[in-house]
């Protein structure tokens, strides 16, 4: 159940940190009640899964697939650069995520 929990609270990381783009600022009431909802609920998922799963582990995948996740966002809503070093890099970082849930058991 620890890695649904982080999975699902590596989810929410992409959806604040895409958040933040939509607040401007925070000037931008809905969007910012959002991002910070999901600040929350990832923060307090994280610590679920933490309860059982290794914390260099947990918050490495954790902060892996925020990252992940909204690189790749930024290329998909915002036309951010999808260069080939920038997509390997994105693949190293996928490839470090899957060692350490294969490391860990």
């Amino acid at each position: 159940m620890a890695w649904i929990w982080l999975g699902l609270a590596g989810l929410l990381e992409i959806g604040w940190a895409i958040g933040l783009k939509y607040t401007e600022g925070f000037t931008r009431p809905v969007p910012s009640l959002l991002t910070a909802l999901s600040m929350i609920a990832s923060v307090l998922l994280l610590g679920l899964a933490l309860k059982t799963l290794p914390v260099g582990t947990g918050y490495a995948v954790w902060t892996g697939i925020g990252t992940v996740g909204t690189a790749l966002l930024g290329i998909y809503l915002f036309g951010e650069p999808a260069t080939a070093m920038r997509l390997v890099c994105i693949g190293l970082i996928v490839s470090g995520i899957l060692g350490l849930k294969l490391a860990s058991g």
